[in-house]
C-alpha cells in the first residue's frame, strides 16, 4: 500500500501563489499596452495673489462690496467675504478688537490688505482706528442717536437760521490747491484743524465750505473740481479735525465764479484755486 500524500493549507496556498507568479510575466506580455498620456493641465480657477494695500475712506457700501477712495481721489472696489478680518486698533474703548463686516460704514478711514485674482480685489484684513470708528458711527447715526445729547440745541439753532442771507461771517480760512487737483497739502490740513479749533470757541458757529477753481478748463470740469475740493475739505474737518456734522452747512462748488485775484496771471490763478471755510453765526443768535 502506497503512503497517502497530504498537502496542508499552507502548502497549498504557497503552491497556488508560485503558479500565479510564474504565469504573471506571460499575462503581462499579452496585455494591451497603454500609450503615454499627453501633457495636460487642469485649470481650477486663478489662485489669489497678494494684492496692493489700499488706504482711504469708505465712500460706498453695497452687499459684499465697498468702495474705498484714496487721498488722490482714486476709487477702488473691494470685495468682502467670510474670511475677511476686520480689526480696530489703538483706542476704541481703551483697546484693540475684532469686528464684523457691518462695522465697515461710509466715512470710515481704513487700511485694507488685499488678495488679487485677475482684476478683482478681495479684502483679507481691514483695519481702522478706534476714534475714527466712533466718529463715523456718530455721523452715520445722525442727530437722533449719535448727537442725541445735542439734538435739542441743534433743532433750536436750525429753527433760527433758515436763510443763508441772515448769517454773519465771523472768519474765513482759505486753503489752496494745485491745478486740476483736490488733494490737501500738509499745510492745508494743519490750517483746517486750526480753523475748526478757533470756530469751536465761537458760540452757535456753523461752517460753510465753498470750493473754487481758476479759469483753466471748461465749465463742467471746473464745477465738478470745485465740488470735489469742497467735499475733501469737509471730510477732513469732520473726520480729522473732529468738527461735528450737525454744525456744518451743505458744502458747495462755485467753479471759477467769485475770483479773488486776476486769472490772467499765474499768481492770481493760484489764489483762485481755493476752498473757503467760512465761520457763520446767524444774525438771530449772534451775541447771545
Amino acid at each position: 500500500m502506497k503512503p497517502m500524500k497530504i498537502l496542508t493549507r499552507t502548502a497549498s496556498t504557497a503552491a497556488i501563489m508560485l503558479a500565479m507568479a510564474a504565469a504573471a510575466p506571460v499575462a503581462a506580455q499579452n496585455a494591451p499596452t497603454v500609450p503615454d498620456a499627453p501633457n495636460t493641465q487642469t485649470v481650477t480657477g486663478e489662485r489669489p495673489q497678494p494684492g496692493p494695500e489700499i488706504k482711504g475712506y469708505i465712500t460706498a457700501r453695497s452687499g459684499d462690496r465697498m468702495a474705498v477712495t484714496a487721498e488722490d481721489g482714486t476709487k477702488t472696489i473691494i470685495t468682502i467675504d467670510n474670511a475677511t478680518q476686520v480689526k480696530g486698533r489703538s483706542g476704541l474703548f481703551g483697546g484693540k478688537g475684532k469686528f464684523s463686516a457691518a462695522s465697515l460704514m461710509n466715512g470710515l478711514p481704513v487700511t485694507v490688505k488685499t488678495l488679487q485674482a485677475g482684476e478683482a480685489l478681495v479684502a483679507s484684513i481691514v483695519t481702522f482706528r478706534g476714534n475714527d470708528f466712533k466718529t463715523a458711527a456718530m455721523i452715520r447715526q445722525g442727530t437722533a442717536q449719535g448727537f442725541e445729547e445735542q439734538s435739542a440745541a441743534t433743532a433750536a439753532l436750525r429753527g433760527r437760521v433758515a436763510d443763508i442771507d441772515n448769517y454773519n461771517v465771523k472768519a474765513t480760512t482759505n486753503v489752496y490747491f494745485d491745478t486740476g487737483k483736490w488733494i490737501l497739502s500738509d499745510q492745508a490740513k494743519a490750517e483746517l484743524c486750526i480753523a475748526a479749533a478757533t470756530a469751536e470757541k465761537t458760540p452757535n458757529a456753523l461752517l460753510l465750505v465753498v470750493g473754487y477753481t481758476d479759469s483753466v478748463g471748461d465749465e463742467d470740469f471746473n464745477q465738478e473740481l470745485s465740488e470735489k475740493r469742497a467735499s475733501r475739505v469737509l471730510a477732513h474737518l469732520q473726520q480729522v479735525c473732529r468738527w461735528k456734522q450737525f454744525r456744518t452747512l451743505t458744502p458747495s462748488g462755485m467753479a471759477e465764479s467769485d475770483p479773488v485775484a486776476d486769472n490772467s496771471t499765474d499768481e492770481g490763478k493760484a489764489q483762485n484755486r481755493r476752498v473757503a471755510v467760512n465761520v457763520l453765526v446767524s444774525k438771530a443768535v449772534d451775541g447771545l
